[in-house]
């Protein structure tokens, strides 16, 4: 039999089956909602251990956004997952130039990804950035290097993409960076995933601020 659940019911009812299937286990307060989130999103409790939160990374998230913090994207897939009337109501907007004429052009120049040329231009802008990568490991590598050369200064790093080249390690070298960030270890991931933490900070800071 299937279990007739309210439309308006069917995410609180998810989320009270994963707090259940979690038998128990507990997260510091602002961690929790976007490990569950995540899980949410995915139906993978993998996440509740693969995800990895720096010393204070999501207090500084939080700050951000409340400030007005833009989000840079590696896919059209994650920016479209990000709520952006509440990340409007911040002040933020949320970027993806993947899809640009000019980096594709300098992609082909150069012979490198269109990611890599993405995070360039993201670097160039002049305003509290957060990065959310759950596609191209080649994005966070180039972001590791644009922050070595004192490029750019995250507010935040999600580093969550997916697959196998490359993967694993472009996470690790992010957590080798001293630069606030969230990732997802190993293999899994993806745009879903990123936009799903990312959504988590903006539903945060909502319900802080009341709005």
């Amino acid at each position: 039999m299937f279990e007739i659940v309210k439309p308006n019911e069917i995410e609180k009812k998810s989320f009270e089956i994963i707090t259940s299937e979690l038998g128990g286990r507990t997260f510091a307060p602002e961690i929790e909602p976007i490990v569950k989130r995540v899980i949410h999103t995915s139906a993978d409790f993998d996440y509740a251990d693969n995800l990895v939160f720096t010393e204070g990374a999501v207090p500084r998230a939080l700050e951000a956004l409340k400030h007005g913090a833009h989000i840079v994207t590696d896919t059209t897939m994650a920016m479209s997952g990000i709520n952006k009337r509440t990340l409007a109501a911040l002040g933020g907007e949320v970027h993806c130039f993947i899809g640009d004429e000019d980096v594709a052009q300098q992609a082909k120049e150069r012979g490198v990804t269109r990611s890599m040329v993405s995070m360039e231009k993201a670097a160039a802008m002049e305003v509290p950035l957060i990065f959310a990568i759950g596609n191209a490991p080649t994005a966070l590598i180039s972001l590791c290097e644009l922050m070595d050369r004192g490029a750019v200064s995250p507010e935040l790093v999600i580093g969550v993409p997916v697959g196998f080249v490359n993967v694993v390690e472009s996470k690790e070298l992010v957590l080798e960076h001293e630069v606030p960030a969230i990732v997802a270890r190993g293999r899994k991931g993806g745009s879903n995933v990123a936009a799903a933490i990312v959504n988590a900070l903006l539903y945060q800071v909502r319900q802080r601020e009341g709005f």
